[in-house]
């Protein structure tokens, strides 16, 4: 199933489950009336008026919930999510409201020197067994749909019902005493309905200002801190911001990555951040920005490397010394070898330069320019008879060396410059990179130094087996 049918038969989910409560709430309210109006109990008037608000908020619901599906336009960029929480914010008030009416005029008959009359019969017991079995089903499944749906007006209505479930209990309790000869009974009771009402009012408001203040969802913060962590390239998060928005989770997250991360890499961090993001938590929608930023450990040969490539300049052969407590920096820059003297040694200046606002004024930088060999050159295979000759001087050069071993994989082409020359070879594997460095050069010197044609050598050099 797809997103679109998913949120299509979740948009349909809600509105029967609004309409079915609207109907429920209507018929509820009609009996407790009924029930109060022939018994006299202010606790069951008082819930019949709770069920004549639980009526008006579920239509009001229900409307939420149409609007609030409606996906986002030109005047409403993050959708219509909040119009839900609109709706659970005027049913508060209303609650509160009825609370404080049902206390007054319970604590009035409480003071009353006149007791009322309460006509407990079993009519209003069945009204209330009735209610209290449906408010049970109605509660439950309310609370399943808001949570499959992430609907804050069915999870307002949802509330309202566990509340009522209470209410009803209460006012149940209290009929029962009044027939057992105590007369308080009911104005107590409906005094636990207020506050059961106020309760739930209090607890529906909290949870709907934080919508509408942008509150982050409690614990998702840090859950989303642990996820986005433990991508690999993530330094730590510098951004995080989270709002609701209906069913969804929005905002944004930025992060910070190494700036020696080449460009497609950060591209491949970012898609991984989302992907983790819609896996562990696929109720938030996030744009995930990342910031290219120093580490401490960075090393000086890093930091060239990195303005070299800004430029997209190829440097190599860097090497950085501590002379008298002075930075000195030496490096070779290829640039193209039709390129005239003056161009290049522009070239060269802008990144010493560049190299001096990075680092530091006070350092020695000394650039060698080398050509660049920058087209293609077509070649062709040698005769083997060659190629056989130039792997014999490679073993040769390879057996005076005494470092390299077992010269293999030889290759040689011929191009309009000269003859490219690949070859494999083996090394120990505890010498280091400087070492097999200089023999694989050393050989590459033997071989050009006998064959004059030879314009490139290239060696690789692999471990010798353990």
């Amino acid at each position: 199933m797809t997103d679109t049918d998913r949120a299509a038969e979740d948009s349909a989910l809600k509105r029967q489950a609004a309409l079915a409560s609207i109907l429920a709430s209507a018929c509820l309210t009609v009996g407790k009336l009924a029930a109060g109006l022939m018994s006299g109990s202010l606790a069951l008037l008082s819930e019949a008026a709770h069920g004549l608000l639980d009526t008006g908020a579920t239509i009001l619901t229900y409307f939420a919930v149409r609007a609030a599906d409606k996906p986002a336009d030109d005047e409403h960029h993050y959708g219509h999510g909040k119009i839900e929480a609109v709706a659970a914010l005027a049913e508060t008030g209303l609650l509160i409201v009825l609370a404080v009416g049902v206390l007054y005029e319970a604590g009035h008959r409480l003071l009353s020197p006149v007791v009322e009359q309460i006509d407990a019969n079993w009519l209003v017991f069945a009204v209330l067994i009735i209610s209290i079995v449906v408010d049970v089903v109605r509660w439950r499944s309310l609370a399943a749909v808001a949570k499959r749906t992430k609907s804050d007006a069915l999870a307002a209505d949802a509330l309202h019902f566990s509340s009522d479930f209470v209410a009803s209990s209460l006012v149940l309790v209290g009929l029962v005493a009044t027939s057992f000869g105590f007369h308080q009974g009911d104005a107590l009771a409906a005094i636990g309905v207020s506050l059961f009402i106020a309760i739930a009012g209090y607890k529906l408001g909290r949870r709907t200002i934080d919508t509408l203040v942008d509150a982050a969802p409690a614990g998702l913060t840090e859950r989303l801190r642990q996820t986005v962590e433990k991508v690999p390239g993530v330094i730590n998060i510098e951004v995080l911001r989270l709002r609701s928005a209906g069913p969804q989770v929005i905002g944004e997250i930025s992060v910070a990555v190494p700036r020696t991360m080449p460009v497609d890499k950060i591209v491949a961090v970012k898609r991984e951040i989302a992907q983790a993001l819609t896996a562990e938590m696929p109720e938030v929608d996030l744009t995930v920005t990342a910031n290219p930023r120093a580490l401490d450990d960075e090393s000086l040969v890093e930091r060239v490397l990195l303005i070299a490539a800004r430029r997209r300049l190829a440097v190599h052969h860097i090497t950085v010394q501590r002379v008298a407590g002075k930075i000195s920096i030496s490096l070779d820059l290829e640039l193209d070898a039709q390129m005239n003297h003056g161009a290049a040694h522009d070239i060269a200046t802008a990144l010493e330069q560049a190299i001096s606002e990075e680092i530091g004024e006070d350092i020695e930088i000394e650039t060698h320019v080398e050509p660049l060999e920058v087209e293609e050159l077509a070649g062709a295979d040698c005769p083997a008879e060659q190629t056989a000759a130039i792997k014999s001087l490679l073993i040769e050069g390879a057996g005076k060396g005494g470092i390299l071993k077992e010269v293999h994989f030889v290759r040689a082409r011929e191009t309009a410059s000269g003859l490219v020359v690949n070859y494999h070879c083996r090394a120990d594997a505890n010498l280091s990179v400087h070492a097999v460095h200089e023999a694989v050069d050393h050989l590459d010197r033997y071989l050009r130094a006998r064959m004059e044609r030879v314009v490139r050598v290239v060696g690789h050099a692999d471990p010798l087996p353990q």
